[in-house]
């Protein structure tokens, strides 16, 4: 009985992922190019110029804050060290591609495409790195020596994915990730694990992805990926038009905007404030200025 709520939590996501999309194709919005209906009539087009200057945006917004915090901003030099730092760093060499691997973030359509990619025997690029190029699937970035992680930091394209940290939760819940059987026990969970032992389903993207020790070259927002990776992966000299997944994130996004208000209505008020000092650093680091943990946020202490 303990999974009841959550199976009916998942029908109640079909639920409202049907609606979404029943009003994504009725609503004026979708029926005259607005910004709300992106996928379905594929009329939103986010030009080049405009994409350029979101991720400007969005990567000044991530060097105020660590300009602000006492970060990690360079490369340990014990192996050990940098092995915990960079543990979620995936690297091709094939493809000059670094990003951080994080769940529930739209890591599967990513890696699928990647894996594509890697298979065109055309593609290939002239980074000089100081080690062979390996022509296999992307590996650590932390299982290469000192050397070559500097020259990959420097010449890579590098990429990073962020998602409202309250719907990374939602999506662990559901998920079954954990043996809670209600929303507000398994926040609970999550409160009690504490920082340091965090899951890396739900730990902050800021611990996972080390963004002041990386500088990412693009920051690509959950519910835009397909848009937004596009100009990404062509201005990396990758043309994959034809090879990008069906992203699923933009429909989603509507159900999760939902579905975040009735599940943050569960938790009591100590567990909004908890979660929103947990996630502290991922809602100054990055524009998640609409999710329900950014009004409860003050101003994030070093530690």
């Amino acid at each position: 009985m303990r999974f009841l709520p959550r199976l009916l939590i998942s029908a109640a996501l079909g639920i409202a992922t049907f609606l979404s999309w029943r009003l994504l194709l009725w609503s004026p919005a979708a029926n005259h190019g607005g910004d709300l209906a992106p996928k379905v009539e594929e009329s939103f087009t986010l030009k080049l110029d405009t994409f350029l200057h979101v991720q400007h945006l969005r990567k000044k917004r991530l060097r105020a804050f660590c300009s602000q915090q006492s970060k990690v901003s360079t490369l340990p030099r014990s192996q050990e060290e940098r092995t915990r730092l960079l543990s979620n760093l995936r690297v091709s060499t094939k493809l000059d591609l670094l990003y951080c691997q994080v769940p529930s973030t739209g890591m599967d359509e990513w890696q699928q495409l990647l894996e594509k990619l890697q298979e065109k025997e055309n593609v290939t690029f002239p980074v000089l790195l100081p080690h062979p190029r390996q022509h296999g699937l992307e590996t650590q970035l932390s299982e290469f020596n000192l050397t070559a992680i500097e020259a990959m930091l420097g010449a890579y394209t590098k990429v990073l994915f962020v998602r409202d940290p309250f719907q990374r939760l939602i999506s662990t819940f559901m998920q079954g990730m954990g043996s809670s059987s209600s929303f507000s026990s398994f926040v609970q969970d999550v409160l009690d694990s504490g920082q340091h032992n965090a899951s890396v389903t739900w730990k902050p993207l800021v611990s996972l992805c080390r963004p002041c020790l990386v500088q990412y070259d693009y920051v690509v927002m959950f519910g835009f990926l397909r848009q937004e990776l596009g100009h990404l992966l062509q201005r990396a000299g990758l043309l994959a038009d034809s090879l990008l997944p069906e992203f699923t994130d933009t429909q989603v996004q509507w159900t999760y905007s939902w579905l975040s208000e009735q599940m943050f209505s569960e938790l009591s008020l100590q567990q909004k404030k908890q979660l929103s000092h947990f996630y502290r650093w991922d809602l100054s680091a990055f524009p998640f200025s609409s999710s329900f943990l950014s009004d409860l946020l003050t101003t994030p202490e070093s530690w």
